[in-house]
């Protein structure tokens, strides 16, 4: 049973019904270049069918392998970047306890190779020194900078920490099938190993062992994280069409915004937990979308914290905005707003009252003012936080995705504009190949 739902009343009024509805004809003819693949970047929809590829041995090999990692580790690191590390975070942070380091959780999940800051890596050098600690490295190619940097100092302090060969049982590599670097480094060292699929792109991976190892790692029930993204991958290839199918209407609702002036989409949330969530977004639409000068921006918030900051320009800056709402049901825990003697704050008349009570009249007074404001809200509502729940928003966004790319023109499973950086940090960095730009560069820059 589908428990996501998306809610399109506060929608209307900028865009009428019978506009979106006209996009009916394109939704279904964008999912049979799905199906078929016959769109662009064909070859990269592997995550299509990804949860329902899952059989019994493979979801009980990782539980295992988790398990003995788990067993060894007060720290296990994940190694990679972009789609590498960002959804193992999103699903890990939703659902882990907001202070569970300080709650003496084990093992406590952290990341490197997701950016060069030298502070960063010494300080988490300082806690390997301290804690037993294992780790995943994720990287098609294993020469990405970011990542490879990270990796080769990790490698270096397991080694001289454990020694060799017990340091190759604390190393995982997850990695492409037959070629690359981290491959052959991988074969050579007898490093455990999982195949990131051929025809599964970096930023739609999190249902692959890219994302799936880690999350088992952090104790958490992939199980129902692979059924919850079962159950839409199920019922959006049923119904391909706008009847009854929520990431179609999502689809729709976008480009119809996008054509309307409506440039830039704010996704927000009401629990800090999903914070990472949203960094997954913006990475999945912003690097899917963002081509040829076209594209929605994507961005985010957390409210109502954001309310007291960001929620200025949002009710009264340039109206080329609009907001989708994940708004959450329930929560897991139970608290209460105490009565005061005094009522100095004058809080009493809501003393009794669930906080999920206050936080879900903030969430419907902030839309009823922003949509009055002339940003136009899409609400997509989940019942709690689980990990099916979080399995099904996975998997709603990225169809979500492909269907909004192939109905801008894109292609969207490339991301050909992010090696405009790294071309150039090569060059200044003296690489071979690169010393013709090298002078260019540096004259540009003024050193």
């Amino acid at each position: 049973m589908i428990q996501l739902k998306l809610n399109l009343d506060q929608l209307y009024g900028f865009v009428p019904k019978e506009e979106l509805l006209s996009y009916d004809k394109k939704i279904s003819s964008v999912y049979r270049a799905i199906y078929n693949k016959t769109g662009a970047g064909n070859d990269f929809l592997g995550w299509v069918d990804l949860p329902s590829s899952y059989t019994e041995e493979r979801i009980s090999a990782i539980e295992q392998h988790a398990a003995e990692l788990r067993a060894k580790s007060e720290v296990f690191v994940v190694v990679g970047i972009g789609g590498s590390y960002l959804g193992a975070r999103a699903v890990i942070e939703s659902m882990s306890h907001h202070f569970a380091q300080l709650c003496g959780h084990t093992p406590h999940i952290v990341y490197a190779g997701h950016h060069i800051s030298e502070d960063y890596t010494a300080d988490l050098l300082d806690l390997l020194d301290r804690k037993d600690y294992s780790m995943a490295v994720i990287s098609k190619s294993g020469t990405t900078t970011e990542p490879a940097i990270a990796f080769r100092i990790l490698r270096a302090h397991i080694e001289k920490k454990y020694g060799v060969e017990e340091a190759r049982r604390r190393i995982v590599a997850i990695t492409d099938q037959s070629r690359g670097a981290l491959k052959q480094l991988a074969d050579s060292e007898g490093y455990a190993t999982y195949v990131v699929p051929d025809d599964v792109g970096g930023r739609y991976s999190v249902l692959s062992p890219v994302g799936l190892l880690p999350v088992a790692v952090a104790g958490i029930d992939i199980r129902q994280l692979i059924d919850g993204a079962r159950k839409m991958e199920n019922m959006s290839r049923t119904v391909q069409n706008l009847h009854g199918n929520p990431i179609a209407w999502y689809a729709a609702a976008r480009q119809a915004l996008y054509h309307s002036g409506k440039t830039v989409e704010v996704l927000v949330n009401y629990e800090p937990r999903l914070f990472y969530l949203t960094e997954w977004f913006k990475q999945l639409y912003g690097e899917s979308e963002g081509k040829e000068n076209k594209g929605i921006f994507p961005a985010g918030v957390g409210f109502t914290t954001d309310l007291h900051s960001m929620g200025q320009y949002i009710q009264e800056g340039l109206r080329f905005l609009f907001e989708t709402v994940i708004s959450v049901g329930t929560p897991e825990r139970e608290l209460r707003v105490p009565e005061a003697d005094s009522d100095l704050d004058q809080l009493n008349y809501i003393a009794g009252k669930r906080l999920s009570e206050v936080n879900h009249k903030a969430e419907q007074g902030t839309t009823l003012a922003h949509v009055d404001g002339g940003v136009p809200n899409i609400r997509i509502c989940i019942p709690e936080i689980s990990a099916n729940t979080i399995g099904q928003l996975i998997y709603f966004f990225e169809m979500g995705c492909a269907l909004s790319g192939y109905m801008l023109g894109v292609n969207p499973f490339d991301q050909p504009g992010v090696e405009a950086y790294k071309k150039n940090m090569f060059a200044l960095l003296g690489k071979k190949g690169f010393e013709a730009q090298t002078a260019e560069l540096t004259k540009r820059l003024g050193l």
